[in-house]
């Protein structure tokens, strides 16, 4: 059986010892809480979040978005599914990644 885990953007708590899929786990947290170009040794680390237009449209471009960072800064997950918590009314989209751990990781 493969394990699957929910990912938000949560980075109260780093652990700089991580290892395994507690350390693939905190990558995509960490990818999911940084705003692109706010990394000054990388710029392009992480997704851009600021998109203003209708909610399905900016869900849409957000979850493409967030696929393809997680594809490039933390390839040991795979991503299953986007969802999004918060008030859409007030444009406030929180992103929950689904995520599998390939299968070549060590637990």
């Amino acid at each position: 059986m493969v394990a699957e885990y929910d990912v938000a953007a949560d980075i109260s708590k780093i652990d700089f010892g991580a290892t395994g899929v507690t350390e693939i786990l905190q990558n995509v947290r960490m990818i999911l809480a940084t705003p692109e170009f706010s990394c000054p040794i990388d710029r392009d680390f992480a997704y851009n979040p600021d998109i203003d237009g209708p909610i399905n449209l900016v869900q849409a471009k957000l979850t493409s978005r967030i696929v393809n960072a997680i594809k490039k800064y933390e390839p040991r997950a795979q991503v299953i599914k986007v969802t999004y918590q918060g008030d859409k009314k007030e444009g406030k989209l929180k992103p929950v990644v689904k995520v599998r751990i390939k299968d070549d990781v060590e637990i």
